[in-house]
């Protein structure tokens, strides 16, 4: 356990950049999923984060779906892996269901709403539209995707509106 605590700690102070992104994918009865109406910016997306030092893809995405919904969720599948080299950044996906807690917006996210696929608001990110697509696909084995560049509203103003004109990228700007 030294170890690993001293790994995990090297890693924290590290000047390398790589992320790794932890989604859900939750449907409800009816076969609608559910999205969230991000504070910092003004689009729809499915919940999910960054992952911590420390901490297991399982708890990192238990950890999101709560802080983003008041959620309590059991990890069910891998749904996609999706790359961005550009980013240095990796993705997981996951369809999960409900366990518990009362879906209820919170400090992240101003509203969270189940979605018919079919219907999803106009302003849902173009990168987590596909995620969805990915999952009703119900394959048995996870869809891998690169994703090399961004279409202008999923990347430039995401970025736009969470930062501001002239500021740098930090760590964790725009979603995953």
């Amino acid at each position: 356990m030294k170890r690993e605590q001293s790994d995990a700690a090297a890693l924290a102070g590290s000047s390398a950049r790589f992320r790794v992104g932890v989604f859900a994918l939750i449907f409800d009865e009816a076969g609608r999923v559910l999205l969230i109406h991000r504070n910092d910016i003004d689009w729809w997306n499915l919940p999910g984060g960054g992952m911590e030092i420390g901490e297991t893809v399982d708890e990192a995405v238990r950890r999101e779906v709560h802080e983003e919904t008041g959620l309590e969720v059991a990890v069910e599948r891998l749904v996609g892996v999706y790359s961005k080299p550009q980013k240095q950044e990796v993705v997981l996906t996951f369809r999960c269901r409900v366990v518990g807690g009362a879906l209820t917006p919170t400090e992240e996210a101003r509203d969270c709403r189940y979605f018919p696929p079919e219907a999803l608001p106009a302003n849902t990110l173009p990168k987590h539209r596909q995620r969805i697509e990915d999952a009703l696909l119900n394959r048995a084995e996870a869809v891998l995707r690169a994703q090399r560049s961004s279409t202008a509203e999923d990347q430039g103003l995401t970025l736009e509106v969470s930062r501001g004109a002239g500021e740098e990228e930090k760590p964790g700007d725009g979603r995953a």
